[in-house]
């Protein structure tokens, strides 16, 4: 005699089979609530989302979250046994930092985005093309493009810059998007291009040099840029207005 999977016969039999050899798998359901137990304490959620942006020592961790060493030796050890963490040595110091595991982005993403979903005041005096953004996102983001125009010839990767302005990189490259209209790399490519485009007008840097200038590893990877921006070389461009 056939035994019927559930007690009541909703016409989703197939679904519930599938769904009924998922939840089989307890102990994975298990790892995963002893992830969510570790972080049931506001301050350690705290202590995780800082070092998802920095790397620091028990006392500057203290200074930032206002906690005893004590207290955020116990959290920090909690969080390492998790494997949320890691650490490493330098002479008597130890720094502690977000382990680069694709769990722990998971995890650094999800509470910034339960904060703004959670917390809806947050979200309040944002500009036009921001919402779902804090006006403290919108500024930050400002300043580091106004930084980064400032010097071209640097290059930091989204995670460096994501660092520097205490977000993640998904939501990094979202607020840069909702103010600016173009992705990060796209926006800065073109400054760059016109800076360089500025420097063949108005000098008379070599064409290595100008690339350098704008953040070209190699003058004919500028070369090749350029070219894609202006549909010419750089020393066409600057023989055609001499």
């Amino acid at each position: 005699m056939k035994t019927e999977l559930m007690p009541h016969d909703h016409g989703n039999a197939h679904r519930a089979a599938a769904l009924k050899m998922q939840l089989k798998r307890g102990g994975s359901f298990d790892t995963v609530a002893g992830i969510f137990q570790l972080l049931d304490d506001g301050s350690r959620v705290r202590i995780f989302w800082l070092l998802c942006h920095c790397e620091e020592c028990v006392l500057n961790i203290s200074a930032l979250t206002d906690m005893s060493s004590p207290a955020v030796s116990h959290h920090l050890r909690l969080l390492k046994e998790a494997g949320l963490i890691e650490s490493r040595r330098e002479g008597k110091e130890v720094y502690y930092r977000a382990a680069d595991t694709p769990t722990v982005k998971l995890l650094h993403s999800v509470i910034e985005k339960a904060m703004e979903i959670s917390c809806p005041e947050i979200g309040e005096d944002t500009e036009a093309g921001t919402a779902g953004f804090t006006a403290e996102q919108v500024e930050t983001v400002r300043r580091m493009h106004d930084e980064l125009l400032q010097h071209p010839e640097e290059r930091p990767t989204i995670e460096e810059l994501a660092r520097r302005c205490l977000m993640n990189p998904t939501t990094l490259k979202a607020v840069f998007k909702a103010v600016y209209g173009d992705s990060l790399a796209s926006h800065m490519k073109e400054h760059r291009l016109e800076r360089a485009a500025e420097l063949l007008r108005h000098g008379e840097l070599s064409i290595g040099e100008i690339a350098s200038a704008v953040g070209y590893d190699s003058p004919s990877r500028f070369s090749s840029a350029f070219r894609e921006r202006y549909h010419m070389l750089p020393t066409e461009y600057r023989k055609q207005l001499k």
